[in-house]
C-alpha cells in the first residue's frame, strides 16, 4: 500500500502542483457547507474526491450527505471503529452500502479518498480508492442494481460537514471534487511521485468535465469558504469563518496537536485548542517531533481556571509521550529531558526534570502569547512573552545559547501543553496556521506560517516541508 508522503518528513518529494488552502472543521460549532443540486447530467455515475486529515477518533463523522430526509439520504461517513462507509438509503432501505475494513487512525497524515460510482453497467460497482491504491477488501458490500436511480447525484440538498444536523466532522479537508456523468479513477485526481513511486501526491484537477452537478471547491477564498472554482453555484457556509482558512494542506503538512494519548482533556479547532474540564492534570503533545533543525511556534492562554493560570508549556522528549502530563516536572516513569514554563501570575518560572532552571520570567496575562524557539542543533530552547525574549535569551545565538534552558541533543523533542481546572482553561497553539486572529502576519525566511510575532532567523515553522529541508 503506498504511503501518504505527508505524514514521513524527511520524504523530500517534488510537488509540481501545490494545494495553497484546506478547510478546517470543528464538530463543536456545527461547520458546514449546504448546496442544493439540480438536475444531473447522468444520475447512474458520478466521483467524490478529496483530501482530509482526521482530528477525533471514534466517532461517527459525516463527510458528505445528500439528503431529502432520515429514510432518503446518501451519506458518506466514518463510523466509530474508524472505518469509511458509503451508502445510499431509500424508503429506509440500503440500496447501495460499502464499508471499508481499512481503519483510518492516522491523524497527523492527510488521506487522498476518491469513491466513485456507475450503476449502467450490468453489474454496477461503487469504488474505494485510498492514496492512489484501489480499496479490495470491505466489510460490507452491497452494489446498487442496474440504472438504480441514487440520492448521490439527485436534486436535493447536500451537505459537507455533517449528516444535515448531527454528526459533525471534525478535521480538515482539501481539494474536495464531485464530478457528474463519470465514475472516474484515482489518477484523475493524482500522481504517484516520479522521484519516490509510493507517495501519492495531487494534481490540477481544474481541466476536469465536472457535469451539471459537479463542483471543485479549493477554499482559497477565505471570506466565502464554499465558493465553487469551477464557476458553478457556491455553497452556503455555516459557522464558517476566514479563521478556518488552513495553510495545512495535502503538500504541506503542518503539526498539530495528538489525540492518541491514553489521557487527555478536550481538543477542538483542528486539534489546535487544548481545554481542560476537570482537576487533573493532563498533558497533550504535538503530532510532529524534531531531533535536528531550529523551530518555532506560539500559544494564546486565551482563559484561566477562573482566575489561577494552570498551565505547563515546553517540550519534552517523544519517548515520554504517555509519561509527561506537565512538560518540565519530573514525573514517574520519564527517561528523557523535559523543559516547561509556568505562567503563574505571581510567579512565573520555568522547570527542567522537576527542578527549578533559574532566570528571570515576566507575569503573563489572559490573552498573551507565548514564544517557543527550539534550536535542536545546539539543544537550547528559548521563550518569548508578546514578541520580547525572556531571560534576555537571544535565539538567534547559536552555540553560545545565550539566556536559553538546554537540553540533551541528538533526541526527538515533541512540544507539549498541560493544563487543570474544572472553569476551562485554555491554550491555543499556532504551528503556523492559527484558529485565531493575527494582527500583524509573520511568515517564516521559506514564507511558511502566520504568526503575531515575527519568527527568530534561522527559525522555522512546523509543518513538512521545513522539516524536509532543515529538520
Amino acid at each position: 500500500m503506498p504511503i501518504n508522503s505527508f505524514l514521513y518528513p524527511g520524504a523530500k518529494v517534488t510537488t509540481a502542483y501545490e494545494v495553497a488552502n484546506s478547510c478546517r472543521f470543528n464538530g463543536a460549532s456545527d461547520d458546514s457547507l449546504n448546496r442544493t443540486l439540480g438536475t444531473p447530467t447522468n444520475n447512474f455515475k458520478w466521483t467524490i474526491s478529496f483530501w482530509l486529515k482526521r482530528t477525533e477518533l471514534g466517532v461517527e463523522d459525516a463527510i458528505m450527505t445528500s439528503f431529502t430526509n432520515t429514510q432518503n439520504r446518501g451519506m458518506l461517513l466514518f463510523r466509530t471503529d474508524d472505518q469509511l462507509e458509503i451508502l445510499d438509503l431509500q424508503s429506509d432501505s440500503y440500496v447501495m452500502q460499502k464499508k471499508t475494513n481499512r481503519k483510518f487512525r492516522d491523524v497527523s497524515a492527510w488521506y487522498h479518498i476518491v469513491i466513485s460510482s456507475d450503476a449502467t453497467l450490468s453489474s454496477p460497482e461503487t469504488k474505494f480508492y485510498v492514496n492512489g491504491v484501489e480499496e479490495t477488501s470491505f466489510a460490507t458490500t452491497n452494489e446498487y442494481t442496474q440504472n438504480q436511480a441514487n440520492k448521490w447525484n439527485s436534486a436535493i440538498a447536500n451537505y459537507i460537514g455533517n449528516d444535515s444536523s448531527t454528526r459533525d466532522f471534525s478535521g480538515y479537508l482539501a481539494e474536495f471534487v464531485f464530478i457528474d456523468g463519470q465514475a472516474l479513477a484515482a489518477d484523475q485526481f493524482g500522481e504517484f511521485d516520479s522521484d519516490s513511486p509510493t507517495i501519492w501526491k495531487p494534481i490540477d484537477v481544474s481541466g476536469l468535465t465536472f457535469g451539471n452537478n459537479g463542483f471543485y471547491l479549493d477554499f482559497e477564498d477565505s471570506s466565502n469558504l464554499g465558493n465553487d472554482a469551477n464557476g458553478g453555484t457556491d455553497f452556503t457556509a455555516t459557522n464558517l469563518t476566514a479563521v478556518d482558512q488552513s495553510t495545512d494542506t495535502c503538500t504541506n503538512n503542518f503539526a498539530t496537536l495528538s489525540p492518541l494519548r491514553y489521557d487527555i482533556h478536550t481538543l477542538a479547532e483542528g486539534n489546535l485548542q487544548y481545554t481542560a474540564a476537570t482537576d487533573a492534570w493532563k498533558g497533550v503533545f504535538s503530532t510532529i517531533g524534531v531531533s535536528t533543525g531550529k523551530f518555532y511556534c506560539e500559544v494564546k492562554y486565551s482563559s484561566l481556571d477562573g482566575s489561577t493560570w494552570r498551565f505547563y508549556t515546553g517540550i519534552a522528549d517523544a519517548r515520554d509521550f504517555n509519561t509527561v502530563h506537565k512538560v518540565g516536572q519530573n514525573e514517574s516513569g520519564r527517561v528523557g529531558d523535559t523543559i516547561g514554563f509556568l505562567p503563574d501570575a505571581a510567579s512565573p518560572d520555568v522547570l527542567k526534570n522537576g527542578s527549578d532552571a533559574g532566570g528571570s520570567w515576566s507575569t503573563m496575562s489572559v490573552n498573551d502569547i507565548l514564544g517557543m524557539a527550539i534550536d535542536c542543533d545546539n539543544g537550547a530552547l528559548y521563550f518569548s512573552r508578546n514578541g520580547v525574549w525572556e531571560n534576555s535569551s537571544n535565539p538567534e545565538s547559536g552555540a553560545s545559547k545565550t539566556g536559553a534552558i538546554t537540553f540533551t541533543v541528538g533526541e526527538t523533542y515533541l512540544f507539549g501543553f498541560g493544563t487543570y481546572g474544572t472553569s476551562s482553561p485554555q491554550q491555543q497553539v499556532n504551528f503556523g496556521s492559527p484558529i485565531h486572529s493575527i494582527s500583524s502576519s509573520n511568515a517564516d525566511a521559506n514564507g511558511y506560517g502566520n504568526f503575531e510575532y515575527a519568527v527568530p532567523s534561522g527559525y522555522y515553522s512546523l509543518n513538512t516541508k521545513n522539516l524536509a529541508e532543515f529538520g
